[in-house]
């Protein structure tokens, strides 16, 4: 199977939209379906998939982006460290460009803070190693997808005796907002696409617990547009059946009980 190109096949997908347009007449309303993964964002808009869908399926975008959810106080905070003498600041791209409440990481980089860009967090422990007389500061953002590579990190950084690499961790976990939402009242979503990355972690019975409270349908989606499109087929028919359950359509990647060793 190509991982690819399969699930970008012009006439599945087109045969999947006549579907999912024809089982949309069933529906009592339109439906609110949030990705709460920013890859399925990307994907939905880059694919042009709300015209695939029709008009009576809303995409609602998530939760699903770990630099989005900072809180602004800790953007503060890790600006506040990066200004400090003698520190090397370290976090992952992303992180260096969100402003906090007066400036951004990328700013006070301009203005001669030692602020650097890590493509792995084990990249922090290797700087601390070439500067003993720096203080070194990971500042560790993200879902469960990075959240082992922190733990990697501080076990190495502990084993080695490094005394110079400190960490202000921010990791938050995917059940925590979406129970959130589902909990607010004022909330109209009807069925989630689950997460891929953080299923491939955690598993699909991470969310068998929050369908069953909530009577909400979770589809886990690939981030191809086939696998984008039949997840939302799956939340159609479940609301359509009046079913609420966890649907792994991204079976080939997410088990059920994820990845141990990770966990």
């Amino acid at each position: 199977m190509d991982l690819i190109n399969d699930f970008r096949d012009k006439d599945k997908i087109l045969a999947l939209s006549k579907l999912i347009k024809a089982r949309s007449k069933a529906l009592k309303k339109p439906l609110n379906i949030m990705e709460i993964c920013g890859g399925h964002t990307h994907s939905i808009m880059k694919f042009g998939l709300p015209q695939l869908v029709g008009e009576s399926i809303n995409f609602i975008h998530g939760p699903g982006c770990p630099v989005c959810v900072m809180p602004r106080k800790a953007i503060d905070e890790a600006c506040k460290l990066a200004s400090m003498e003698n520190t090397i600041f370290t976090t992952l791209a992303d992180m260096i460009r969100v402003p906090g409440s007066t400036h951004s990481l990328a700013q006070l980089r301009g203005q001669g803070h030692d602020i650097r860009a890590l493509y792995s967090p084990l990249e922090a422990l290797e700087i601390a190693r070439q500067n003993p007389s720096k203080n070194v500061i990971f500042f560790a953002i993200g879902f469960e997808t990075t959240t082992p590579m922190s733990a990697v990190l501080v076990e190495k950084t502990l084993n080695e005796n490094v005394k110079n690499l400190f960490f202000h961790i921010n990791h938050v976990t995917v059940p925590a907002p979406l129970r959130a939402i589902m909990s607010d009242e004022k909330a109209r979503i009807d069925g989630f696409l689950g997460p891929s990355h953080v299923s491939v972690i955690v598993g699909s019975d991470e969310y068998k617990g929050l369908c069953a409270e909530f009577k909400k349908p979770i589809a886990i989606s690939g981030f191809e547009p086939l696998d984008v499109m039949a997840s939302v087929l799956n939340v159609i028919e479940q609301c359509l059946a009046g079913t609420h359950e966890v649907y792994n359509e991204y079976s080939r990647a997410v088990l059920p009980k994820g990845n141990e060793v990770a966990k």
